[in-house]
């Protein structure tokens, strides 16, 4: 989580009674972080009596135009047409909020942005004279300026609820802000690189998933992106002294986050050394 405004979250509170009025919207990914707002169940019906809902389609055919209070933005730009809709959103929203690794990092689709798109489209598609896209797929923050960050693939489903607890509490939110090394300390999970020399991103990537791969012997995938000051540069030296391969390093590195700016510099410069 990173937020872009520290006074987002009262601004979009209605102290008059009124409900907030949101608005949930997709760009290029998986709906894997719409789902996630729906599994919070229970609790979402609970929101539900304190948020108006207006425009999710993943969830209800009633869609109501804006302006929006709050409007949750999963997936990234990949076509012309979405350069022109986030910006389109973005006047009709006192707060934009991106909400997992596509909107805040480009998402698994930004490994494109590495080779050349229209090879790949040639040999993706029987008619690549139809495919209209952009070279590159990029985070929404590259478009328009995003007032709160909510990582994860998918995002944390807790976060989500103490951003919006927050917001009706008229406070900042209470999300991590350290690595998740620190989470697999706080479930006592025995450092895998040390003791078994498995390669991990856990010291330079962002709390919140609970360092649930580490607790089961994986290294950690940094599905939540970058922590806030990581040095991925001395990391990947780390491992590669320890005897993990370039190729892995790669690997490792390219994944959910690999257009975020510090992910992308440690590998770029790997390729080229």
């Amino acid at each position: 989580m990173s937020s872009k405004a520290a006074s987002g979250s009262a601004a979009a509170a209605k102290p008059n009674g009124t409900k907030p009025k949101i608005g949930v919207f997709k760009f290029a990914s998986c709906d894997g972080c719409q789902l996630s707002v729906l599994d919070l169940e229970d609790e979402l019906l609970a929101l539900a009596g304190e948020i108006d809902l207006a425009y999710f389609p993943e969830a209800s055919s009633i869609m109501r135009k804006g302006p929006y209070d709050i409007s949750l933005v999963e997936g990234s730009v990949t076509t012309h047409h979405d350069a022109e809709r986030i910006h389109q959103i973005r006047r009709e929203s006192k707060m934009l909020v991106t909400i997992g690794a596509c909107a805040t990092a480009g998402g698994i689709q930004a490994l494109r942005n590495f080779g050349d798109t229209e090879k790949w489209v040639a040999h993706v598609y029987p008619r690549p004279e139809f495919i209209q896209t952009l070279r590159t797929s990029t985070p929404i923050a590259d478009h328009v300026p995003v007032d709160f960050e909510l990582r994860g693939c998918p995002v944390s489903k807790q976060q989500l609820l103490e951003f919006f607890t927050a917001v009706l509490a008229q406070r900042k939110p209470s999300l991590p802000g350290d690595s998740v090394c620190m989470e697999c300390k706080r479930r006592g999970t025995v450092c895998i690189t040390v003791a078994k020399g498995v390669p991990c991103l856990g010291p330079v990537t962002h709390a919140g998933c609970g360092a649930i791969c580490p607790a089961y012997g994986r290294g950690c995938y940094g599905c939540f992106g970058p922590a806030d000051t990581p040095n991925a540069m001395i990391l990947a030296e780390h491992l590669r002294s320890q005897g993990t391969a370039q190729s892995t390093l790669l690997r490792s590195f390219r994944s959910y986050n690999a257009w975020a700016p510090q992910f992308r510099h440690a590998t770029d410069l790997k390729e080229r050394s």
